[in-house]
C-alpha cells in the first residue's frame, strides 16, 4: 500500500523492518520494556511490537481482534511514514523548542496522523485485496477509542488532564482513524494545519 501511495508522490518507500518482543527489547532509541508497548523508532528505523500489548488489549482492554492487532501495527508503521516525509524530524524539533503543554499538543498532532495513515493503510489495503471483513472497522474503532488519553488517564486516577495528552483523545483517535478508512487519500491527513480545538 504505502509503495504505491509514495509512487503517486513521485517518491521511493522503504519499508521498516519488523521486531517482535516480550517483556523488553533493545532499540536503537534506547531500551524499553513492555510497559511502553508497541512502539517506532526511527533511529533505526524499526517498528517494535510487543505481543504483551495484544494481550493486554484482549484481556483488560477488550478490545482485541485481528483487525485491532493491525490497526496497532499500521499506526506504528505510519510514524515511519512521516519519517521518511520528514514529518516526525520536524513535529520533533518542534518541540524540542516548546512548553511542556505546546510539546504535548504537537505529539497529539502526530498521533493523530498516525492513526490517520493506519485508516489510509486500511482503506487501500481493501482496495487491493478485499480485506476487511465484517465488525473489522468496528473492532478498530473500538481499539482508538480505548487507547485515547482521556479514556486511559479516567481509567487510571478517575479523571483527564487534557494538558497532558501526548496521543489523543478516544474521540479524536477514532475520527481520525475513520477519516483515513473513509477517504484513503492521503491529502486529507494534515493534523497540522487544523486548530487545535477542531481536532
Amino acid at each position: 500500500v504505502w509503495t504505491k501511495e509514495f509512487s503517486k508522490m513521485g517518491l521511493t518507500y522503504q519499508a521498516p523492518r519488523l521486531v517482535l518482543f516480550s517483556g523488553a527489547v533493545q532499540s536503537g532509541c534506547g531500551s524499553a520494556s513492555s510497559e511502553t508497548g508497541p512502539f517506532y523508532c526511527s533511529g533505526d528505523q524499526t517498528v517494535y511490537i510487543d505481543l504483551d500489548f495484544f494481550k493486554e488489549m484482549e484481556g483488560q482492554m477488550q478490545a482485541g481482534g485481528d483487525f485491532a492487532y493491525a490497526y496497532v501495527i499500521a499506526h506504528e508503521v505510519g510514524h515511519h511514514v512521516q519519517y521518511l516525509l520528514g514529518i516526525l524530524d520536524q513535529a520533533h524539533s518542534a518541540m524540542n523548542k516548546s512548553s511542556k503543554t505546546k510539546s504535548n499538543e504537537i505529539s497529539v498532532r502526530l498521533e493523530l496522523q498516525a492513526d490517520f495513515f493506519a485508516g489510509i493503510w486500511a482503506h487501500n489495503d481493501n482496495k487491493l485485496f478485499g480485506s476487511l471483513e465484517d465488525g473489522d472497522i468496528e473492532e478498530g474503532l473500538n481499539a482508538a477509542s480505548k487507547i485515547g488519553d482521556d479514556y486511559l488517564q479516567k481509567k487510571a486516577q478517575g479523571y483527564s488532564v487534557p494538558d497532558s495528552f501526548t496521543h489523543g483523545t478516544s474521540a479524536q483517535r477514532s475520527r481520525w482513524l475513520r477519516k483515513g478508512l473513509a477517504t484513503g487519500n492521503f491529502n486529507d491527513g494534515d493534523t497540522f494545519s487544523v486548530p487545535y480545538s477542531s481536532l
